[in-house]
């Protein structure tokens, strides 16, 4: 800055041009200008000009780095993670994750008639063959998850999002029934919303939205999950079909929720917790009702993973599940007098054998007061005495090569009637065959067929049976 100051006062820059040469002092390049402009006045001739260029570049040392940022030490870092679609954002992972199914479904039903009338029955029953494209046991499905450490414990919050296919009534929500006339739209059902924090060695706790324990394994194990199963109805599909739900297994629900679940003790672990208390609801038109919630619903689990090494071709995994809940009575029209209970009890347990391509599962229920399809659905008897239930399912799936899979499986879910109950058309047990075929396609796609027979049977012999042809695939990311 002093040169230019001296250059001015002899005339040899003009005021203009020193300013121009200062304002350039502070990019840096004033040293090229200031030769430039003595070039120019003919101070200098263009061979000095270069000579000097090139010793001042030779004298330039190298410009330092720009600083950087550790990743975890600033939330401006973002890199792609090594595993899922999604990013770290300093110290925490957020995570997209997803599943998109569709299906061609074709079913035929039962034919109408006075014996095949089945309250509480899963088989279709109609007078015409009838044909969709809708959803199969899953929704389609977006998830959002944000995992971190702060202060030594392992923390994540997950938003888990549901849409449909078909479009939907909106009458009772997401998962409402279908409707087929122009200018509807589909439900999303928002089943996941739920925070866990823990560590390893002290255990995980859970407060939210997610899916129950009694029965969680039975669907998860279920092969027509990614696929159809039985349809619960084909002509006006709402969200989902049935799989096996109602045929082998009670449905475990997403329910509010606060869980605590142990570290592994070698294969075991174990899970406790306090629920969100259902009704006892009459789904059928046959059954008594208790809407008093008084307590919580609790649930357990223990589970067992056999250790074994992880080149080993046999796996074994072993659990149980409980359920207990007071009915209640909140007056007006429930089955039992104000503020009078019944207990809604049930147990399953189960377990799954992997051995090479090979794999079995095996699961089954038993309760009293739980009811039969969805938890506490026709539980009681009109005068309130608990019912009792039970079922379960066998399956298997071999792989050929590494990417066909066949599987098979037979399920069924029974409910008595209350001692001294009469209800002739009351249903008595729904069960299925189920058969599929899976070819996984790429990472990601699979694509289905299957087909299922559905069998309803009352208590007084009525019968109602349907078959569902179902072709698709579905997608997880």
């Amino acid at each position: 800055m002093k040169s230019l100051t001296i250059l001015r006062a002899l005339s040899v820059l003009s005021i203009s041009a020193g300013a121009c040469l200062t304002a350039g002092a502070a990019r840096g390049d004033t040293t090229d200008d200031l030769l430039e402009k003595l070039r120019q006045k003919g101070i200098l001739t263009q061979a000095e000009v270069d000579q000097l260029k090139q010793r001042n570049a030779a004298a330039t040392p190298a410009p330092a780095p720009p600083p950087t940022t550790p990743v975890g030490d600033s939330g401006t870092v973002v890199h792609f993670l090594d595993k899922g679609i999604g990013v770290a954002v300093g110290p925490v992972n957020v995570t997209v994750s997803g599943e998109v199914n569709g299906f061609y479904v074709n079913d035929s039903p039962d034919s109408p008639g006075p014996h095949k009338i089945v309250a509480g029955g899963l088989a279709a029953v109609g007078p015409n063959d009838n044909s969709s494209i809708r959803n199969g046991l899953l929704p389609g499905d977006f998830n959002v998850d944000l995992a971190t450490k702060q202060e030594g414990y392992d923390i994540d919050v997950h938003f888990g999002l549901y849409p449909g296919l078909n479009s939907v009534s909106g009458v009772g929500g997401a998962n409402s029934g279908g409707v087929t006339h122009a200018l509807g739209t589909s439900g999303i059902d928002f089943r996941q919303e739920f925070l866990t924090v823990g560590t390893s060695t002290l255990g995980t706790i859970k407060i939210g939205r997610d899916i129950g324990l009694f029965g969680a394994e039975a669907i998860l194990n279920d092969f027509t999950l990614f696929g159809v199963g039985s349809t619960g109805g084909n002509v006006a599909p709402s969200n989902t079909s049935l799989g096996r739900i109602g045929l082998g297994y009670i449905y475990t629900d997403w329910i509010p929720q606060i869980t605590y679940t142990t570290p592994k003790f070698g294969g075991f672990a174990a899970t406790v917790g306090v629920f969100q208390p259902f009704d006892a609801f009459n789904s059928s038109g046959l059954s008594g009702t208790l809407s008093g919630h008084g307590e919580p619903q609790f649930q357990g689990k223990i589970a067992y993973e056999v250790p074994v090494a992880p080149t080993s071709a046999f796996k074994a995994q072993f659990w149980t599940n409980v359920i207990t809940q007071s009915l209640t009575s909140a007056g007006g029209g429930d089955a039992l007098p104000t503020n009078h209970a019944v207990q809604g009890t049930g147990v399953d347990v189960g377990t799954k054998l992997d051995w090479g391509k090979a794999e079995f599962v095996g699961t089954g229920y038993f309760g009293s007061g739980i009811g039969t399809t969805a938890l506490f659905f026709d539980a009681v008897a009109p005068n309130g005495s608990p019912r009792d239930s039970r079922g379960g399912y066998l399956q298997g799936s071999y792989t050929i090569g590494e990417r066909f899979t066949l599987s098979g499986s037979y399920g069924i879910s029974e409910l008595d009637l209350a001692s001294g109950e009469f209800a002739p058309t009351l249903v008595k047990d729904n069960d299925s065959y189920s058969f599929g075929a899976k070819y996984h396609l790429t990472n990601w796609v699979n694509l289905i067929g299957e087909f299922t027979h559905t069998i309803s049977t009352a208590h007084n012999g009525n019968q109602a049976q349907d078959n569902a042809f179902a072709a698709g695939g579905i997608a997880f990311f």
